[in-house]
């Protein structure tokens, strides 16, 4: 193997420039060429791949984003877009690659490697919804983020007497909204895992305001399957009840920008290198992952088959904390 290329995809996450620094530098410190693909799969197809060395990734590790870019790309799930694909790898000589992405990114990647071209997974993503890691890059970053949103939430809703519903990042998965809820201090948290009713959240903030609480936070998963606006709406019809006036915020994309944690660096480091380890090593059709704090391999297939399920017992725990 002489030549590697590494690309970001689908949803950014911070700490992707960490892992694309370390990507580059340990195989050009192993000899090899490094190459980026520009916007993820669409770069592939479209032939924005370029040389990268030392230079090219100096002073990122704490940029949020990501240098290569990404983009989604429907045209890559069709054979032509893959034959396309594989072609202007093989025109500059790339020997393997190396995917930096959530669930889709993964499943490109596996589709590269049963058409018979080297590839290494690595988990990119804030919503922690991947087997084989127990952490994805980008998934502390952004639960720092909630948290220092909440907190100051926390405050003004404390000087207003209001109850606030804070609505997160997690259309399938609960998992910011559950950490953050348990971490923040929330009085409810609203996961697409546990359905609720909407009367719930009534008695829930009665209770708060009853028992003299001067705030109510509800953090809520943006794929729960009442919506923050229902939720809203019902307490505001209730305020007599509920006792709180209802303020919302969304926090949206600002979860996925910023500089990243010393963790997801570091995380993003060890990634990086063992991606570089394992196509060296003629591996292909694996994802690295962190488990039990050891870098550890995992076959694609199985990440995509099998997604991973959020860990209950950490919302009993939720539940065992309630005021």
């Amino acid at each position: 193997m002489k030549r590697i290329a590494v690309m970001s995809s689908g949803g950014d996450a911070p700490g992707m420039n960490a892992f694309i620094r370390s990507v580059v530098r340990s195989a050009i410190n192993r000899g090899l060429e490094a190459y980026g693909v520009r916007r993820g799969f669409q770069g592939l197809i479209d032939n924005d791949i370029e040389q990268m060395d030392k230079r090219s990734v100096s002073n990122i590790m704490q940029r949020g984003g990501t240098i290569l870019q990404t983009a989604r790309c429907d045209e890559f799930k069709t054979k032509k877009g893959l034959r396309q694909a594989i072609r202007n790898l093989n025109f500059h000589g790339i020997d393997g690659l190396v995917v930096l992405g959530g669930d889709g990114s993964l499943t490109g990647a596996l589709s590269l490697h049963e058409a018979g071209f080297p590839v290494i997974g690595a988990p990119g993503t804030i919503d922690n919804d991947l087997g084989g890691t127990d952490m994805a890059i980008g998934v502390d970053t952004a639960l720092n983020t909630v948290l220092d949103a909440v907190d100051k939430i926390k405050e003004t809703a404390s000087s207003h007497q209001r109850a606030f519903i804070v609505e997160v990042m997690g259309r399938n998965c609960g998992y910011i909204a559950l950490i953050s809820g348990i971490i923040g201090g929330a009085e409810m948290i609203c996961i697409p895992e546990k359905p609720f009713e909407l009367m719930d959240v009534v008695r829930l903030v009665e209770k708060a305001y009853v028992s003299g609480k001067t705030h109510c936070i509800i953090i809520i998963a943006e794929g729960a399957n009442h919506s923050t606006h229902a939720i809203k709406k019902t307490l505001d019809a209730r305020i007599e009840e509920a006792g709180f006036e209802t303020r919302v915020t969304i926090l949206g994309h600002i979860q996925r920008g910023g500089s990243p944690t010393a963790f997801d660096r570091l995380l993003a480091t060890r990634l990086g290198a063992a991606a570089v380890d394992h196509l060296i090593r003629g591996e292909s059709g694996k994802m690295v992952g962190l488990v039990g704090n050891k870098i550890t391999t995992t076959p694609l297939r199985q990440i995509i088959d099998y997604r991973r399920e959020l860990d209950m017992s950490l919302y009993d725990l939720a539940r065992s904390l309630e005021f």
